[in-house]
């Protein structure tokens, strides 16, 4: 059905948010992933083309980041065999002041689809949703991180933006730059966690080895590596300064870290 829109990473914090707000308008949909009826697996490119069959429109997130090395060139080979299945659009999920990433979108841009980036900082998710939620439910949450402010923003704030560009031809080729109303240290967050959530939880910084070492057998040293990255170069303040992208797309705010910090809370999933 050519009116599909495929969402891949559909069990994202991104893709199924995306995903049920496209179900919510009736709008038809094919969420893939690796386990997914329709498979598809970044890894295994013999899956995408049974992904791409028949649709028109897609929301694409990269595993497991777009700063990896070769993230560009998969996204320009995605890109190239969905313009030959009949692809129209594609909009591509980003980060901001990552250069591979930077890359990524550039090979979008270049491929001759129509095409939107959503450029996005730090998800607010990531504390309740994502690898840092078992530190918050044991009351103390170890990063190398120091005191260079994030403005963390919502993934359902994304999930708004990518669901307009996905339905509204006037967003077509445009960029849009997401974060939050204001920056945050990874400190003051958790500081508005503990407080939403009424428990004492910590946020220590410790050296980058340490918090390497302290991963090793658990996670895959490429993954140990771009945390890193993500943590000790990136994170070093040229992402600061929240952006308008939300307004833009939207014609309303961003949601503030202290609303989501509120609403997490009142779910119990914080409780320890």
């Amino acid at each position: 059905m050519r009116d599909t829109i495929l969402i891949i990473g559909g069990n994202g914090k991104t893709g199924g948010r995306v995903q049920a707000r496209l179900a919510a308008r009736g709008l038809a949909t094919r969420a893939v992933s690796r386990s997914a009826e329709t498979p598809f697996d970044w890894e295994r490119p013999e899956t995408w083309p049974g992904a791409l069959a028949g649709v028109s429109r897609a929301y694409v997130t990269y595993q497991p980041d777009l700063a990896v090395d070769g993230a560009d060139e998969a996204i320009a080979r995605l890109a190239r065999l969905g313009r030959e299945a009949g692809l129209q659009q594609m909009v591509l999920l980003s980060g901001r002041g990552e250069p591979g990433a930077q890359r990524a979108e550039a090979a979008l841009r270049e491929s001759g689809l129509n095409w939107n980036v959503v450029r996005a900082s730090w998800f607010n998710q990531n504390f309740s949703e994502g690898y840092l939620l078992g530190a918050i439910q044991s009351g103390e949450l170890a990063l190398p991180a120091g005191d260079v402010p994030e403005p963390f923003t919502d993934a359902g704030d994304i999930a708004d933006v990518a669901v307009a560009a996905l339905t509204d031809p006037r967003h077509l080729n445009r960029l849009y730059e997401v974060t939050g109303p204001r920056a945050l240290s990874f400190a003051e967050a958790v500081a508005a966690i503990a407080g939403a959530s009424g428990r004492d939880i910590r946020y220590r910084q410790v050296p980058a080895g340490h918090f390497a070492a302290a991963m090793q057998g658990d996670v895959p040293q490429p993954i140990i590596d771009l945390l890193l990255d993500l943590f000790t170069v990136v994170l070093d303040g040229r992402n600061s300064t929240p952006t308008h992208g939300v307004q833009e797309a939207l014609g309303r705010p961003p949601r503030d870290f202290a609303d989501y910090a509120r609403a997490t809370a009142a779910t119990g999933v914080w409780a320890g």
